[in-house]
């Protein structure tokens, strides 16, 4: 196949989620995370800030947990539109005293991290100024450091706005995979996709994304190499969103698929494809 790169404008959209309890998992993104929820048509409610849906939870019921030892979700990040806004977030889990899994200072952003009621991986973060983001060789630098909490709280120590739900502008910053090998996904997501690699870590992570972003993608294979797909009936990935920014856009990114001998399915709001892990990929694109 020839070169090809993805738009440099594109994005990540909703991400469908399996859930075992529908009303579970309202309490949780709704009540917890204040998400706005909308029933959608095909019996899913979609959850997100203002115009803005940023999952789909689709009701499995008995689903458990993704096996530990299988390929899928390893988290959802949620980008804040600033760092005043992940202090209020701090406040809130304090405030309700969930339990967070992780927080962390990336160097390109700030971010906390926690599981939803069925074991799907949240990171909720905002990101540090583009500017300050340090590039060498085409690959971004970042860290696993210790979160500075205090410092992040002292940016709205003398603002009296509350938190007062999931912030609106806030969307989908990146999906964070398992898969079952790094090689063949970093020909599925860069070779036929188009995406660039902006960072790897150790010899089981890669990290890639469209037009500089620091990462609109992570794959692992933390699940072991070889991992299998989990069962059809657990929670977790249903599909994440690849967001074009227009249709001949999107239909240069599902040529490149149909090239490469990827099979695919037309459904609402666009094309399905699956990853060589089985990880489900919707193409799509607002027109």
């Amino acid at each position: 196949m020839q070169p090809f790169t993805i738009h440099p404008e594109t994005s990540l959209g909703p991400v469908r989620l399996m859930v075992a309890d529908l009303k579970r998992s309202l309490e949780f993104y709704s009540g917890l995370l204040g998400m706005q929820a909308t029933p959608r048509g095909d019996g899913t409610v979609g959850v997100g800030a203002g115009e803005t849906t940023l999952l789909l939870l689709a009701e499995q019921p008995g689903a458990q947990p993704k096996p530990p030892q299988a390929t899928g979700l390893y988290h959802v990040a949620l980008l804040l539109p600033s760092r005043p806004d992940l202090g209020r977030m701090i406040q809130r889990f304090a405030e309700t005293r969930y339990p967070l899994s992780g927080a962390s200072d990336h160097l390109v952003s700030e971010a906390l991290y926690l599981n939803d009621p069925d074991g799907n991986g949240l990171e909720i973060y905002a990101d540090r100024p583009r500017e300050t983001w340090v590039y060498a060789h085409n690959q971004v630098r970042m860290v696993v450091d210790p979160l500075d909490i205090d410092d992040i709280l002292g940016e709205i120590a003398d603002d009296s706005t509350r938190w007062s739900g999931m912030p609106i502008g806030s969307r989908v910053g990146h999906v964070h995979l398992q898969v079952h090998d790094l090689p063949s996904s970093e020909a599925f997501y860069c070779g036929v996709l188009g995406f660039d690699v902006v960072a790897r870590y150790g010899p089981g992570a890669l990290f890639v994304s469209a037009g500089g972003y620091h990462h609109h993608l992570g794959l692992n294979t933390w699940a072991g190499v070889g991992a299998p797909p989990p069962p059809t009936d657990a929670a977790g990935l249903g599909y994440l969103t690849i967001q074009l920014p227009n249709r001949v856009a999107r239909d240069a990114v599902v040529a490149r698929a149909h090239e490469a001998g990827v099979a695919s399915k037309e459904i609402a709001h666009g094309i399905l494809v699956r990853d060589p892990a089985q990880n489900g990929i919707l193409i799509s694109s607002p027109t």
